[in-house]
């Protein structure tokens, strides 16, 4: 695998995604550093029309930048009543990019004002009233960019899920709070650690990513 020594370096400054990376990776012995570490490097404008735009485009910056390989994440949500929105825009939809609170609340406007708005209840063991507004899922575009072979390795992993009425669970961060999947009956933010890295879109485009670099 293209990385320096014991050491991979992740292009986000995202708390909750530095979490789960650094879970991952602890496993293989690796130490996470994120771009918090490097605050001479500015962001990278997430301008592509797509995750794995954006992934390619953060991770080839920021290691052209520093002369080593670097891995990087673009994910989001995809709300199959709101035609595949938030998407790309998904850290920024209310317009302050990594505002979970108005993020979550505008997806929730965006649905309860569609015309033919209505909640359907999931019958579960546990949560017999358990009200969803739309079918949704979680994208997760990883590119891992080594500047001295100027080579790519990418990954896609994707979650499904249905976006609840109302935020559930302090685990998690972004629209984790909205996104229900009955398997578990809970919501994303209701899951440990360790749940979440076996069924998350970011835990699985990891394990993808592994073993395309036969690291598994």
């Amino acid at each position: 695998m293209p990385i320096v020594g014991d050491t991979i370096i992740v292009a986000t400054r995202n708390a909750g995604k530095v979490r789960e990376f650094t879970h991952a990776f602890s496993s293989l012995g690796l130490t996470v550093r994120s771009l918090s570490d490097y605050p001479n490097i500015p962001d990278v404008e997430e301008d592509g029309e797509t995750f794995l735009e954006n992934a390619l485009k953060k991770a080839k910056t920021v290691a052209e930048k520093l002369n080593i390989p670097v891995l990087a994440d673009d994910s989001g949500l995809c709300v199959g009543r709101l035609n595949g929105e938030p998407g790309v825009f998904s850290a920024r939809y209310a317009g302050e990019h990594g505002n979970d609170d108005a993020n979550n609340a505008k997806l929730l406007a965006a649905l309860q004002a569609l015309p033919d708005c209505e909640t359907t209840t999931i019958s579960s063991s546990e949560r017999v009233h358990e009200k969803w507004l739309s079918p949704a899922q979680f994208v997760c575009a990883l590119v891992l960019y080594d500047p001295a072979k100027k080579q790519a390795y990418e990954a896609v992993g994707t979650s499904d899920g249905y976006i609840t009425d109302h935020p559930r669970g302090t685990n998690g961060f972004g629209y984790d709070p909205l996104f229900y999947i009955p398997s578990y009956d809970r919501t994303m933010a209701e899951l440990t650690t360790e749940e979440k890295q076996r069924i998350s879109h970011r835990g699985e485009a990891l394990r993808l990513l592994r073993q395309r670099l036969s690291i598994i």
